[in-house]
């Protein structure tokens, strides 16, 4: 028994890991159907704000508004390009704790993470450059608030990878704990998957489809 001082205490750091019990993982564990119950809510949220958007433009004798010009295909596509292969390092990475690689863990977090700043940084210049705002009309409105929501879920995405990416560096995950990686995993493709819809929908679909 520890006396007083706690001299007998043992710290998990420094504890035989093996000795520690697996944590359950996948399907089978609550905080993966959390998780995907989360993930359900927010794509019932964007596929409203979705309908939204597509009732007005086929509603709407002009598309966007007041001449406003369209979305800019270019950084557009170059923020897709970027957000999508995210989930390649991010998948890599989750494989690679699964089978006990660390490194593999930490150097994709970290390159997905750089990947998701980036595409942030693009929306934020495009953002400052655009000719109109979320005041501007009903277009600019729904342009910006799908945009931004989706910005602000991607924000949370880095959020959580840093602290996945904390916890990596200091060894608190192996090939049996590795829980909240997939959890921030599932996380982490459910926003680069709803961005495609976004893009088809906001970029691509207003040349698909003009009206004027």
């Amino acid at each position: 028994m520890a006396d007083a001082t706690g001299a007998g205490r043992v710290s998990v750091r420094t504890a035989d890991r093996e000795d520690l019990p697996a944590i359950v993982s996948g399907t089978r564990a609550t905080a993966w159907w959390g998780m995907a119950l989360f993930i359900a809510a927010e794509l019932s949220l964007f596929a409203s704000l979705l309908a939204s958007y597509y009732y007005i433009r086929f509603k709407a004798t002009e598309w966007p508004f007041d001449g406003l010009e369209k979305p800019n295909l270019v950084p557009g596509a170059i923020a897709t390009v970027l957000l999508l292969s995210s989930s390649l390092p991010m998948w890599w990475a989750e494989r690679g704790i699964k089978r006990g690689d660390a490194r593999r863990l930490r150097t994709g977090l970290l390159v997905s993470f750089l990947l998701g700043v980036a595409f942030l940084g693009i929306q934020a210049s495009e953002y400052a450059s655009a000719s109109f705002d979320w005041r501007t009309n009903v277009y600019g409105s729904l342009f910006f608030t799908i945009t931004g929501l989706h910005g602000i879920h991607v924000l949370v995405g880095l959020l959580m990878s840093l602290v996945i990416q904390a916890r990596a560096w200091r060894d608190e995950f192996d090939s049996k704990r590795y829980l909240p990686v997939e959890t921030v995993a599932l996380y982490w493709h459910f926003v680069d998957v709803v961005w495609i819809f976004i893009f088809s929908s906001l970029y691509v679909f207003p040349y698909l489809f003009p009206v004027r």
